[in-house]
């Protein structure tokens, strides 16, 4: 398992996320994705397990205006400029992707490695 945590320090889920790999011995690595953000290519496979629409994190004040866009390829050029529009935590293991608290998924994933 490589499993990756995109989270953010405020937020709740992200440290559930971390715990819950914790509890369990299981290594990862933990990305604060307001100081690094993604890169291209892991926000593209990030889309491509999850949609471009969830990624979007209904909190923020912009939210409305980046869904407005006509076209994928400015949404996607925005959640890269800024980082705290992408709903958090965003787990990764290889091509497969949560967004937020997602145990069940998460205890597949583990039941798959054994």
């Amino acid at each position: 398992m490589n499993i990756q945590i995109f989270g953010r320090g405020k937020c709740f889920d992200s440290k559930k996320a971390e715990r819950f790999f914790k509890e369990r011995r299981i290594k990862y690595q933990y990305i604060d994705l307001d100081r690094y953000g993604m890169s291209r290519g892991e926000l593209k496979s990030v889309i491509s397990a999850v949609g471009l629409p969830s990624l979007i994190n209904e909190k923020h004040k912009d939210a409305e205006i980046i869904k407005a866009y006509a076209y994928d390829e400015d949404k996607i050029d925005a959640l890269y400029d800024d980082p705290t529009l992408i709903k958090t935590p965003v787990v990764r293991n290889g091509r497969a992707a949560t967004l937020g608290h997602c145990p069940d998924v998460w205890n597949e994933w583990i039941k798959e490695k054994k």
